[in-house]
């Protein structure tokens, strides 16, 4: 009786191809959150503070629009 040999492992990620289209479709299907900070800072005084925040997602018929109903 011979025991069947694993599966070979995946490659690792540096070394995986993904198309530009296929990486946007992955992230977009399941949302995308961005944050970051920006200041500007001039002799240890901040002078500009600058938050963001953004979801990035895609949209169909099936996802309502948070802003529906709204006047």
């Amino acid at each position: 009786m011979t025991i069947p040999a694993p599966p070979p492992a995946p490659a690792p990620l540096a070394e995986r191809r993904i198309a530009l289209v296929d990486l946007l479709d992955r992230l977009l299907a399941g949302g995308v959150v961005l944050s970051g900070d920006l200041t500007l800072r001039i002799a240890d005084v901040d002078l500009v503070r600058v938050d963001l925040k953004a979801l990035i997602s895609s949209v169909g018929e099936n996802v309502g629009s948070p802003w529906e109903g709204e006047t």
